[in-house]
């Protein structure tokens, strides 16, 4: 079964609405009301959808998120059932301080075939395509890194990796600056910095770390449909993630998890940019293939979405006007 290609402009229209409510917030210091912004906006529009639609990652269990927590169903009880997963404001950070990187993004795929991940830790790795057993979770940083370079034809000093800019990463930094790897740390923005590997044009080749767990679920959508290799291991420190794992049927807690185990089928990925997203290097300049919104004077906003369609093979950059009538 394939996912009918209205459902695409529909939720470019979610995202983007999303996006549009959470831009009035842009260098207002307040990453609550922009993520709020967000959340009422995407729940409203996902509302109209024709489907029955269950949130499996969103903002929270319901005791934690009012709107879009895990388990919700959306929609307007007509049309096929989906599995849906959501950030709608990735980056609040960058919304209130008015620095790229912000997006609000959404997934779905038919019912039954989008990983439930737990709110937690996970520990990732992402690549382009590659042959299977070259690149792995529970290889080295130097195995995978000299494993990459020779699939490359390279040097590890030819490549770029990519990861959270986090004290717990020290290590694994350590290791890439003894190879020589280029590197890139990133304030936040989990889902667009696995997106990065997704192009040879972002010229990033490995996106790797721990990250969040529905973050990591959330980029496993968007890169199936570019063929990229990803795995993922979440991380359960704490009791209560235990429980609600198991809770959640997860009873391996050190499973490591393919791509193909997270996302399976045919599924829709929509990430519209609130500030410019997704820069490339080139010439020791940079720019941005995702623009960030926009505005006209007559209330008009352009936004731009990076969108994927599995069954349709489709992956590009979709422009849209959004009008809000009041503004």
């Amino acid at each position: 079964m394939t996912i009918d290609k209205e459902y695409l402009d529909k939720l470019i229209n979610v995202t983007s609405k999303a996006a549009v409510s959470s831009s009035f917030l842009v260098g207002k210091k307040d990453k609550f009301a922009a993520d709020k912004a967000a959340v009422d906006s995407m729940r409203t529009e996902l509302n109209k959808v024709n489907m029955i639609g269950e949130i499996v990652i969103g903002e929270g269990s319901l005791d934690e998120a009012p709107m879009l927590y895990t388990g919700e169903i959306l929609g307007n009880k007509n049309g096929p059932e989906f599995d849906i997963a959501v950030d709608p404001l990735e980056g609040t950070n960058f919304v209130a301080n008015n620095l790229p990187g912000a997006m609000s993004v959404i997934a779905i795929a038919e019912k039954g075939n989008l990983f439930k991940a737990p709110e937690t830790y996970m520990s990732k790795i992402a690549t382009p395509k590659v042959e299977k057993g070259l690149i792995d979770l529970d290889y080295t940083i130097k195995k995978n890194i000299l494993n990459l370079a020779d699939y490359k034809n390279s040097d590890p000093s030819k490549l770029t990796a990519c990861l959270l800019d986090r004290p717990r990463h020290k290590k694994i930094i350590d290791e890439l600056k003894d190879l020589k790897v280029n590197i890139i740390l990133i304030s936040d923005g989990d889902i667009s910095g696995a997106l990065l590997v997704s192009k040879p044009e972002y010229k990033v080749d490995i996106f790797l770390g721990v990250g969040g767990g529905p973050e990591g679920v959330l980029a496993a959508s968007a890169l199936d449909c570019y063929d990229c290799h990803f795995q993922g291991r979440f991380i359960f420190d704490k009791d209560k993630d235990i429980k609600e794992a198991n809770k959640m049927g997860i009873t391996d807690l050190d499973r490591k998890y393919e791509l193909s185990e997270i996302i399976k089928g045919d599924s829709i990925f929509c990430a519209t940019a609130i500030t410019d997203c997704l820069p490339i290097r080139s010439n020791d300049k940079n720019f941005n293939t995702l623009n960030g919104i926009t505005k006209n004077d007559n209330n008009i906003f352009l936004t731009e979405t990076i969108v994927t369609h599995k069954s349709l093979n489709q992956k590009n950059i979709i422009k849209k006007k959004v009008i809000f009538d009041n503004v």
